[in-house]
This record gives C-alpha cells, structure tokens and sequence, in this order.
C-alpha cells in the first residue's frame, strides 16, 4: 500500500469558455503529466462505495469533518491497472492511500459478494472487507470523466480540467467500453482542481485568477450519487 501526505484541494466549477482560456494559460507554464498520452486526455472511472444510510453522501453534504470514502478505479477503461483507494478528507486537507486490486477481486465485489479476508491481503484491503461485513458497505455509483492534468514539482501541485462528467448506476459494466452514463453537470459547465502540498506558488495562483469560477465543496461522488439516491435500488 502506498500513502501520500496530506494535501490541500480546491475544486472549482467552471463555464467551457472560462476552463478554455485557463487551460490555455496553464498549459504555457506547467507541464503536462506524463500519463496523458497521444489523446491529450486520459479517461477516469471509479466505483464508489456507502452503506445502507448512506453515510458517506450524507457526510459530504454536510461537511463532516473528517469523513472518509473508499473507491475503486481504473484508467482508460483498461483492466490491467486496478487500484483500490480510500479518500480521507480532514481539517480542509486530503490524503489519499492506495494499493493495487486482482481483477477477480474486483468482480467478486461487483456481482455483490464479500470477499473473506486473507493474510496476504494488504490493510486497505482488510479494512474494506471488514466495512462491508460490519456496515453493508456496497459499491453504489460509477463516476466517469476525461482528465487533462498538468503538473508543478515545486510544491507538488497539479491542476486538472475535468470534463464530461457523467454518473452509472449499473456497476456489473465498470469494466464495459461503452458505459451507460448520464451527464451530471449543466451544459458547457466542466470542473477545475487545484492540489499541492504545502504552497500554492504566487505564479500559479495568477494564472488561475478570473471571477467566474466556483468554487464547491461537493465531491464528484456527492454530486454523480444526488441524482440517483432517491431513484430506484441499486441492482448488482
């Protein structure tokens, strides 16, 4: 398993127009993370998890602090690279820990089974086992987006245009090509995030400056989950 330290994250919701123009702005300073790939972009999709009161979405609505969640994701729908992670947000900062998930594993918790704990297995694996013996904690949503990240090693910021945001709730299709998705956010409205460590350089920090941004407490997981929490049962 692997942790990171904690990290400041600011999330911004952003008009097309307004993300063009920064992204332009940063792209001329920053660099762009080496993961991209010939597309310019790289697509995100994640399983998150909650319980039967729905825990976690209630906790982001009302900024418990400190509240976790536990998510599994992949990139470019590719199964070959499957992390189990658990977001940890406390005093306004963020940590995230994570390790790597068998694709039978994984497929074991989608078709809606527990798995049983073995020795071999990594804590983060163990504590979300024990979280769903204990809690009913069950995977809910899937959260897909297109990615464009750049990055600043001094500080360890990066900054990411997050479009396309969409929500599914059939989740025995994670690994499926084609995902049946809906939109989550208004049209031409996108998302922006902010990370560093300890600093935010001055520099940075001015070439996001602009009055139209947004900033929003509310994780992408609050807001795929909201317009599906009061729809029908979730179905494995």
């Amino acid at each position: 398993m692997s942790a990171k330290k904690f990290r400041h994250e600011f999330k911004y919701v952003s008009p097309e127009y307004i993300l063009l123009e920064l992204e332009q702005r940063v792209k001329s300073v920053l660099d762009l993370d080496r993961h991209t790939g010939p597309a310019g972009f790289y697509n995100i999709r994640s399983i998150y998890f909650d319980d039967i009161y729905n825990t976690c979405y209630l906790e982001n609505e009302n900024g418990t602090d400190p509240r976790e969640k536990f998510r599994i994701r992949i990139y470019n729908r590719n199964s070959e690279r499957i992390s189990l992670e658990l977001k940890r947000k406390e005093r306004g900062k963020c940590l995230k820990s994570s390790t790597p998930l068998s694709l039978d594993f994984c497929k074991e918790i989608m078709e809606g089974k527990i798995p049983q704990v073995k020795d071999e297995y990594p804590f983060l694996v163990k504590k979300l086992i024990m979280q769903m013996q204990a809690f009913a904690l069950r995977p809910v949503v899937i959260v897909e987006y297109d990615r464009i990240p750049f990055i600043w090693k001094e500080g360890n910021v990066r900054i990411t245009f997050d479009r396309n945001i969409r929500s599914g709730n059939i989740i025995e299709d994670f690994f499926s090509e084609e995902l049946a998705a809906r939109p989550i956010m208004p049209l031409a409205t996108n998302m922006i995030e902010v990370k560093f460590d300890e600093f935010l350089p001055d520099f940075i920090n001015e070439l996001l400056q602009t009055n139209r941004l947004e900033q929003t407490a509310f994780s992408k997981y609050y807001l795929c989950r909201k317009y599906s929490i009061l729809g029908a049962p979730h179905v494995f």
